[in-house]
């Protein structure tokens, strides 16, 4: 079967929900939930995400065939320059694997050692 564009953006729609329903549900976070686009000035695809501290994270979901981490990340830390953010992490579908809460996750180093230290936005590390 070939995926039509009807279809990929309809893919892609599905994956944003199961995300967001499933950080809002784990988190116990109401406000996290898929965002509206905002052209290119996109701010990541789930809203409401924010570290212990109130830093908002920027998260920008994939539910594609073809891995483009490079390319996702670029996109993921424009968005996240978008809302003013130091956290853009890419959520991204594992095929064949439907519990939400084992797909993939990307982030840079620097920015899970950001995470890990507590996600302050004033947390720099060189």
């Amino acid at each position: 079967m070939t995926r039509t564009r009807a279809s990929a953006k309809k893919a892609g729609a599905t994956f944003e929900r199961t995300v967001a329903d499933y950080l809002a549900a784990e988190l116990c976070d109401d406000r996290i939930d898929r965002r509206v686009k905002n052209g290119r000035n996109d701010r990541g695809d789930i809203a409401g995400v924010r570290t212990i501290h109130g830093a908002r994270v920027v998260i920008e979901v994939k539910n594609v065939t073809r891995t483009a981490l490079g390319e996702w990340m670029t996109e993921a830390e424009v968005e996240a320059g978008n809302d003013d953010s130091q956290y853009p992490v890419v959520i991204h579908k594992r095929h064949g694997v439907g519990n939400p809460g084992d797909q993939w996750v990307t982030l840079t180093l620097d920015t899970f050692a950001r995470l890990l230290a507590g996600g302050a936005e004033e947390a720099t590390f060189e």
